[in-house]
C-alpha cells in the first residue's frame, strides 16, 4: 500500500470523524450522569459505526450505490432533526420550569446508538470507493478490513476529545442544564442541515 492511499485513508476518517465529533461534544455537555464507562461508550460506537458503514459500503458494491444515494442524506437529516429538535424542546421546557423541579438529562445508550448511526450513514459512499482507492495492493478485502479499521480508531479519538471538551464546557451550565441542552440540539440540526447542504454540493466542508 503506499504512502498515498494511507494518507488518503487517514484524510477520509478525519472528515468522516468531524460530525461525530460535534456530536460528542453535544453529548458530554448536556449528559449529567457521565462516568468512565458511559463516557467511553460514546466515543466507542461513534468509532464501531464509523467503521461498520463503509465495510457494509464496500461489500454492497457499486450496483446499489445510486439507490442509497437518494436518501442516505435525508436519513441522516431526519434523524438528527429529530433528536435535535426533541433536545431543543425539553430544554425549553425545563427553564420554564421551577428550579426544584429540574432534572439533569440522563445517558441514554439508545440515543448514542442513533446518533452513531445519523453521524456515520456518509461514510457508505468511502465504503464504495473503497474498490478503486485500494485498486492494485493486492488483497484488496484484507486492507478495505485496515482501512475501516484505521477510520474506527480516528473516529474514537476525535470524539473521545469531544467527549471531555464537551464535559469541560458543560461544567459552566450546570445549574442550567436547559441551555446545555439546547445548545446541544442547535448543533444537531446544523449538523443535519450541513450534510444536506453538502450533498447538493452547496458547501464542501
Amino acid at each position: 500500500m503506499t504512502f498515498g492511499i494511507i494518507l488518503q485513508i487517514l484524510l477520509s476518517g478525519a472528515s468522516l470523524s468531524m460530525d461525530a465529533f460535534a456530536v460528542s461534544i453535544c453529548d458530554g455537555m448536556v449528559y449529567r450522569d457521565l462516568n468512565k464507562p458511559k463516557t467511553a461508550a460514546i466515543p466507542v460506537t461513534f468509532g464501531l459505526f464509523q467503521a461498520l458503514m463503509p465495510i457494509i459500503g464496500f461489500y454492497v458494491g457499486m450496483a446499489f450505490m445510486q439507490y442509497i444515494e437518494a436518501f442516505d442524506h435525508w436519513l441522516a437529516f431526519a434523524i438528527l432533526l429529530i433528536i435535535g429538535g426533541k433536545m431543543i424542546f425539553d430544554g425549553a421546557r425545563e427553564m420554564r420550569s421551577p428550579e426544584e423541579e429540574l432534572k439533569p438529562k440522563q445517558f441514554s445508550f439508545a440515543e448514542v446508538l442513533v446518533q452513531g448511526v445519523a453521524t456515520s450513514i456518509d461514510a457508505l459512499a468511502v465504503g464504495f470507493s473503497l474498490n478503486t482507492m485500494l485498486s492494485g495492493v493486492g488483497n484488496v478485502q484484507l486492507w478495505a478490513w485496515i482501512s475501516v479499521a484505521i477510520i474506527g480508531v480516528i473516529t474514537f479519538t476525535i470524539s473521545l476529545f469531544g467527549v471531555t471538551i464537551g464535559v469541560r464546557v458543560g461544567k459552566l451550565f450546570r445549574k442550567k442544564a436547559s441551555i446545555a441542552e439546547i445548545i446541544g440540539g442547535a448543533v444537531l440540526i446544523l449538523i443535519a442541515v450541513k450534510i444536506v447542504l453538502q450533498f447538493y454540493g452547496i458547501i464542501s466542508f
